[in-house]
């Protein structure tokens, strides 16, 4: 009775003694609030679609400190942890008071601190306060202010946020911070795909980071991870044999890297999103290391100053899933850190795919229309093709799959380069012009400037039913879609984009199967400056850029040479499912009608012999529109022409005639008058008005003018003079007062101005054929042959019969 009446007594004193406890504690939470680090110190990481860190961005102090959950780590650490340091965490408020007592003994009887008793949570009080770091806990004040932060980490966070906090924040060796961080450094893989040797060698380093640092004492490092693993025995946490196999690694020392991969990406969307700590990208891990790789080893011999830009879209989503954006990030030879897949560069010829869809779409041309490969003016302006020469009469397909310059020019004059430019940039194709000019017809052979993740961008719409979208680099990016084509054009293009084998190879190598079908176009600016290779196949979609961040020219390098083969190694790459092996069929509205040239139109419709070219056509819509008409009126006009012809003589009729006439009606289809040169003779022929007979009046519609070659003969052959290598000759054009171009072999070489002359000299030996062309369409060809150049000896006796000395020709 008397010891129950001194503890009553007693009771009230020890409620006002736990009320001023807790009062204490109060007022110290108050005058010593918690310093809780904030997400703004931490490093910011910029991780593939896996969650494998591409790149990440060290904090103000060069701290390399990554996000992380217990969510996001390996449970095999979080065992190894816990059951290591503390296996009360989730029970105890903060300090362990068995742990604290076994310390208090130990001091007692050593008269020195052997352990701290320490719990996880007050490891955690050491990394958030700056005063308990270092030897700051060895003493009893530190111990004290320990406890104490311990105390109010529990009030204040949940479980949860505090091992968050040590996942983020324990050291692990110099400025690595956090078992992520850690983990890449030291074990290059991320902290949820641990093993249990790694799990216990990331749960021991925090002990002593600096002695156990695995890059630098590895054998220190397997002692303490033993350690813990005969621990985690020993508490039947892991089974003897789990152990068994984890002892078995060895910890090998490896030089510690910072993940640099997409690093010009990286470094884009850590602008773009300053305060987001982890930027989750669309990048497929693997295949970016193995492309940057292959980029890098492909571009080695390349000049200095050489750079390069790849980029790889999956076309169902828009998502990139590699990007590179120069050869080397950090080259300072090769301009390394310029990102080239954002770079304003001339696009060369990369854009004709679009234009041919969009004439598709107008009903100007189908698949097979004929076009017209001859020099042109247009308004002054004068295309010529890459190599020089011109093939005359060509198919919409071949002209689009050889990259022809004169009827790209030609569609463009007639769709109009306004219109054109802002259907590229309604679908996302920014384009810039020089000087902000308006837009002309130079655009279609490079005269703009664009990007090069706009393109492939756009270039996904041959395999998206004619809609393009802007690429998107993160996976809460939104979609944004923009038809450009419809899907018959798309698809048209597509098949014609597709239908060409890869340089070097034999046609049909796509229709056997072996490769994934690829919609494939290159594409050079003006002086070397920039080469491209642009292919989409039914999955993916990827553009190449090859050139120099500078702009200066890169000499002989040009799309289909020093793009394109990359784009065909990547392609050939990439993963493929068997759908990529087959070729979609055409949507609806698409046709395959024969049609015949020169006319243009179904061949079913016309008589046999207005048809000299039979080609099976991919026409839209039902539409199957003539050749285009010619634009000067002093040509003749394209089409069927039709007159009446003297039955005996087979001349044609005016409608003015002295004499009497027996008339036939006949029609003949004529062919642009601008392909006279390259048509062959028959065909020439059978579209030529016959002869007007000498009693009838003249009706206009003969050729205007007609063109005369003179300077050489006709089958002649020439010899270089003594000591010569070429042949000297005077050059002109009888005939016709206007603009003259002229054609060595089908390639352009010269204009002249009416009939005055020029002088060019030949130099290269053999059978050549020459062709003066008029605005007007006359024209005149010829052929000659230059000798092999003879030395002066051998030209001597020649010489002393009284053969000229300077150049001459000899009739054959």
């Amino acid at each position: 009775m008397p010891q129950r009446r001194r503890w009553r007594a007693l009771l009230p004193w020890l409620r006002w003694a736990a009320a001023a406890a807790l009062a204490l504690l109060l007022v110290l939470d108050l005058a010593f609030p918690l310093p809780l680090p904030g997400k703004r110190d931490l490093s910011t990481v910029v991780v593939a679609r896996n969650g494998t860190p591409l790149r990440a961005f060290a904090d103000a102090n060069g701290v390399w400190r990554y996000p992380a959950t217990p969510e996001q780590v390996s449970p095999l650490y979080l065992e190894a942890l816990l059951g290591y340091e503390d296996r009360w965490f989730w029970r105890h408020p903060g300090i362990n008071p068995v742990a604290m007592a076994r310390a208090a003994v130990q001091l007692v009887a050593s008269r020195r601190i052997v352990s701290g008793g320490s719990t996880l949570t007050m490891q955690v009080a050491r990394m958030v306060d700056p005063k308990l770091r270092g030897s700051g806990t060895r003493s009893a004040s530190g111990k004290l202010r320990q406890i104490l932060r311990a105390l109010q980490l529990e009030a204040h966070l949940s479980k949860r946020e505090i091992l968050t906090i040590y996942l983020e924040r324990a050291p692990f060796g110099g400025t690595i911070e956090g078992v992520e961080a850690a983990s890449w450094a030291y074990l290059g893989k991320p902290a949820r795909q641990l093993s249990h040797a790694e799990a216990a060698l990331l749960a021991v380093l925090p002990q002593s980071p600096s002695r156990l640092r695995p890059d630098r004492h590895p054998e220190a490092a397997q002692a303490a991870r033993d350690k813990l693993l005969a621990r985690m025995a020993s508490l039947h946490i892991w089974t003897p044999s789990q152990v068994a196999d984890a002892r078995v690694e060895t910890v090998v020392a490896r030089q510690l890297r910072n993940p640099m991969d997409a690093a010009l990406l990286a470094q884009r969307l850590h602008a773009q999103f300053p305060q987001a700590k982890r930027i989750v990208t669309t990048l497929d891990s693997s295949l970016q290391r193995a492309l940057e790789d292959r980029v890098s080893a492909y571009f080695s011999n390349l000049p200095p100053r050489t750079s390069a830009a790849l980029l790889v879209v999956d076309n169902a989503t828009l998502e990139a899933r590699a990007y590179v954006g120069s050869v080397a990030f950090g080259d300072r030879q090769r301009l390394g850190d310029v990102d080239m897949v954002r770079a304003l560069r001339s696009p060369g010829s990369t854009l004709k795919p679009f234009l041919y869809g969009m004439a598709l779409d107008d009903g100007l041309i189908h698949s097979e229309s004929l076009l017209v490969d001859a020099p042109q003016s247009f308004g002054g302006y004068r295309p010529s093709n890459f190599d020089t020469s011109f093939r005359g009469p060509v198919g919409a397909a071949e002209a689009l799959r050889l990259s022809l310059n004169v009827p790209a020019v030609d569609l463009l004059d007639r769709i109009g380069p306004a219109r054109f430019a802002a259907r590229l940039e309604h679908a996302g194709v920014a384009l810039q012009f020089p000087l902000g000019a308006p837009p002309n017809l130079s655009l279609i052979l490079g005269g703009t400037g664009t990007r090069l993740e706009d393109l492939v961008g756009a270039f996904t719409a041959f395999q998206r039913n004619g809609i393009a979208g802007r690429v998107r680099y993160t996976t809460d990016a939104p979609k944004l879609e923009r038809r450009i084509l419809s899907p018959g054009a798309a698809w048209i293009v597509r098949d014609i984009l597709t239908g060409g084998a890869r340089p070097g190879e034999p046609e049909g190598m796509f229709a056997r199967g072996r490769r994934a079908q690829v919609a494939w176009k290159t594409g050079t600016s003006y002086g070397f400056r920039d080469a491209w290779a642009l292919g989409a196949t039914p999955r993916y979609t990827v553009g190449v850029w090859v050139g120099r961040p500078d702009g200066t020219p890169l000499p002989g390098q040009y799309g289909a040479v020093t793009a394109l083969p990359l784009l065909f190694e990547v392609v050939d790459s990439l993963p493929r499912r068997p759908g990529d092996l087959r070729e979609p069929p055409p949507p609806a509205g698409v046709e395959d009608v024969e049609v015949c040239w020169p006319l243009g139109i179904a061949a079913a419709a016309q008589p046999p012999a207005l048809c000299r070219k039979r080609l099976q056509a991919w026409t839209l819509d039902g539409a199957i529109p003539p050749t285009f008409p010619e634009r000067d009126a002093r040509r003749w006009t394209t089409g069927i022409e039709r007159f009446e012809v003297d039955a005996a003589s087979g001349q044609r009729l005016s409608a003015q005639c002295s004499a009497p006439h027996v008339a036939q009606a006949r029609e003949i289809a004529r062919w642009p008058a601008l392909l006279g040169p390259w048509l062959p003779s028959d065909w020439r022929a059978q579209s030529t008005l016959p002869p007007l007979a000498q009693d009838c009046v003249d009706d206009g519609r003969a050729a205007l003018e007609t063109v005369h070659i003179q300077g050489i003969n006709a089958d002649s052959v020439l010899a270089p003079a003594p000591g010569r290598t070429g042949v000297r000759v005077t050059l002109r054009a009888l005939g016709t007062a206007g603009q003259v171009q002229w054609l060595l072999d089908g390639r352009w070489f010269a204009q002249s101005e009416g009939g005055r002359p020029f002088i060019r000299e030949f130099t290269e030996p053999g059978r050549h054929e020459l062709t003066a062309l008029a605005d007007s369409g006359a024209w005149d060809s010829l052929r000659f042959a230059i000798l092999e150049p003879q030395p002066c000896e051998a030209c001597a006796p020649a010489a002393r019969s009284g053969g000229q000395s300077g150049e001459h020709s000899v009739g054959r």
